[in-house]
């Protein structure tokens, strides 16, 4: 916290430093017995009617009292990485867009309209990487148009907590009724070592995701356009480790330059803690190696503590959040 010369804690924010990443103490009005503050980091979306709107590095908002402000301070960008690879926000999204290409797309201004018969979040929302051109009450009715004409909900895809992000389009959207229905968190780390971790003698890679790695993929029915979306990207490679009737396990990885990318990394429940999905990603990894990567990103859920782990011991730690926001229905709800 801003310190004076006198030794007071001092407010060295205003309404002006909306958009920038701050640190706060402020009191707690219901607090614990003897708990009396509490700081809150991240980046102030807004400054209105005398109540503080910050948005943390998870994308929770935080609404604070200007009366119950002790201290402030601007404070400079998360720190670089000090493993694993280093990169952009806007680097990391893009190269995760082109591994999981939509099967229509648009563009609207710096945004990208996505849509793919409603298979998967990711394939069906909107990435909104820069400026739409036009104002954004407009750019979001745009947006409800599209979908809405290929019957689908409108999404739009959001991140928090890393240079870059986009915690102003977060709080602007909630104060426009659209609803977060889902959190995830990209994580990054070195390639070299996964391909290192087990022996992947059983695992078998393909070009295809055919019958067999499609009976462990654990969205059932897959249809023509999932097909697509799985099979797009730079350089797709689907592994699968024989089981005596569905696979074992199965994964799939994109190698985009330097980037080396996981999904779909399941294991039959009955043969999990066995390492077949380590296995996997060793010889996705060793691959990608060959192919010239040498960093590796994939997505977690982040109520998902078994995956989380698996991929704390890997050597990935975590990037930043996203989100998608789904559009209000005419009632100005979010359903």
């Amino acid at each position: 916290m801003e310190i004076s010369a006198a030794g007071r804690l001092e407010v060295r924010i205003t309404a002006a430093d909306v958009g920038k990443r701050v640190s706060v103490r402020s009191l707690i009005e219901h607090g614990p017995p003897g708990e009396k503050f509490t700081d809150t980091v991240g980046v102030l979306t807004s400054w209105d009617n005398g109540v503080l709107l910050i948005t943390r590095k998870s994308g929770e908002s935080v609404r604070i009292a200007e009366s119950a402000l002790v201290a402030g301070k601007i404070v400079p960008a998360a720190p670089a990485r000090r493993r694993g690879p280093a990169a952009s926000y806007e680097e990391l999204a893009r190269v995760a867009a082109r591994a999981w290409r939509p099967v229509e797309s648009e563009r609207l201004g710096d945004w990208e309209l996505r849509a793919a018969s409603g298979f998967t979040r990711r394939a069906n929302s909107v990435l909104p990487l820069g400026d739409p051109g036009v104002p954004l009450d407009e750019a979001l009715g745009v947006v409800r148009r599209w979908y809405g004409e290929r019957g689908l909900p409108a999404y739009v895809q959001t991140a928090t907590g890393a240079e870059g992000t986009q915690e102003l389009l977060c709080a602007e959207l909630e104060e426009r009724g659209w609803v977060r229905e889902v959190t995830a968190e990209l994580w990054v780390g070195p390639l070299a070592p996964v391909a290192d971790l087990l022996d992947p003698a059983g695992v078998a890679l393909s070009r295809e995701a055919d019958e067999a790695w499609l009976a462990r993929y654990r969205r059932k029915g897959v249809s023509e356009v999932a097909l697509r979306v799985l099979g797009s990207g730079p350089s797709v490679w689907f592994a699968t480790v024989p089981g005596p009737a569905e696979p074992a396990a199965i994964g799939r990885c994109v190698v985009d330059g330097r980037w080396a990318g996981f999904a779909a990394v399941e294991v039959d429940p009955a043969l999990r803690r066995q390492g077949l999905g380590t296995a996997v990603m060793a010889a996705l990894a060793r691959r990608a190696l060959d192919e010239g990567a040498s960093a590796a990103w994939l997505q977690v859920e982040t109520d998902n503590a078994g995956a989380r782990a698996l991929y704390a011991g890997m050597g990935f730690a975590a990037h930043h959040a996203y989100h998608h926001y789904r559009a209000p229905d005419a009632d100005g709800t979010g359903r």
